[in-house]
């Protein structure tokens, strides 16, 4: 008898130029332990998001490139576009 199991992984985190991090966490389906299926979900996080529910692995890196100069560019980054 096959026995079925589901994985869920961060498998990519990138942080763009405006401090923007976007991560892909990758549900894996296995077969007797080799993967049959493979779906990815993508979520983006601003600077200075609340990261209530994150990952941990996520939140370390929101943490480390989220300085307050970062938050700041990209916070007067956004006000200009909506004053455009």
């Amino acid at each position: 008898m096959s026995t079925f199991t589901e994985t869920k992984v961060i498998d990519q985190i990138t942080v763009t130029e405006n401090g923007i991090v976007l991560y892909r966490e990758a549900t894996r389906i296995l077969k007797d332990g080799g993967q049959i299926a493979q779906t990815f979900h993508r979520t983006s996080l601003t600077p200075a998001q609340d990261l209530t529910g994150q990952p941990a692995n996520v939140v370390a890196i929101c943490n480390a490139a989220w300085t307050d100069a970062v938050i700041a560019a990209y916070q007067a980054q956004i006000a200009q576009q909506v004053l455009a």
